[in-house]
């Protein structure tokens, strides 16, 4: 796995280009088939071929009428992807001009990868080659806006999956967002507690209803997926990961991740970087 950073995707979030378009094509001219870790969202519709992705170490299959959705900050490699075809979108997280697609755009339970239902292909396909016309107009041709009103359309008309379907408890969510803000500062579960105001048993029960896990375990695997990201994609030390994540030393970051993985963090680095 060779490692770059911010090679195959320019940066997004210029006020006339908050909205952004390629093929597989340039993707392949670009792509070294290293990792990639964007801070905005990455978008690809396939037309047709086959291949992989990889997002956040779990492997996906690349085929006609599948959509791929990379969150910001996740770690993704492109693979097998010669006979590919199709198109990214990259846009900032803020694109999005409907609330309903915006909080879609938000959510942190969105799954990487799903088939387009044929009956829904006709509508995505027309939305998405409506966004790549006018993403391609002339500067000052157009209303800048227009290109992110289609975005929206087109998030509309794929309609992403979330890993979990039933509504998350509102307990469950405060916890979330707030774990996602401060994971790196804060590992105990008490923390989150007393600083949503809720007694540790009422959020443990709702991060259990929502997750089936415990509110401890649900802030391990978010500092593990982090950790993985920074030793696979950063290339950090298990010192540079232990100050990264407010871990006191490396040794500590060690037996940390030793013990939630079974690997040490050497180790898990050595292999991820050979697959």
């Amino acid at each position: 796995m060779t490692v770059i950073r911010q090679m195959t995707y320019q940066p997004v979030g210029r006020r006339a280009a908050a909205v952004e378009t390629m093929t597989f094509d340039r993707l392949r001219e670009l792509n070294d088939g290293g990792t990639q870790r964007a801070d905005f969202p990455v978008l690809a519709v396939v037309d047709a071929g086959h291949g992989s992705v990889t997002v956040d170490f779990l492997r996906h299959p690349l085929k006609r009428r599948s959509v791929v959705w990379v969150a910001p900050g996740a770690v993704h490699r492109w693979d097998d992807i010669a006979d590919v075809t199709g198109h990214l979108v990259l846009f900032v997280p803020t694109a999005p001009v409907t609330r309903a697609t915006r909080e879609l755009v938000a959510s942190p339970d969105l799954v990487a990868h799903w088939k387009i239902p044929d009956a829904d292909w006709p509508f995505v396909d027309t939305a998405r080659d409506h966004l790549l016309l006018e993403a391609t107009a002339p500067p000052g041709d157009v209303s800048t806006e227009l290109p992110e009103i289609l975005l929206s359309a087109l998030i509309a008309r794929l309609r992403p999956p979330r890993a979990e379907e039933r509504p998350a408890h509102p307990v469950f969510r405060l916890f979330r967002s707030s774990v996602e803000a401060h994971f790196r500062d804060h590992h105990d579960a008490g923390y989150y507690a007393r600083a949503l105001g809720y007694a540790p048993r009422t959020l443990s029960r709702a991060v259990q209803q929502v997750t089936g896990r415990t509110a401890k375990a649900y802030i391990v695997d978010r500092l593990v997926l982090e950790a993985k990201r920074l030793l696979a994609h950063d290339r950090l030390t298990a010192a540079g990961c232990a100050h990264a994540l407010g871990f006191p030393d490396a040794s500590n970051f060690s037996v940390f991740f030793l013990k939630a993985t079974g690997m040490r963090p050497g180790a898990w680095q050595a292999g991820a970087a050979v697959e």
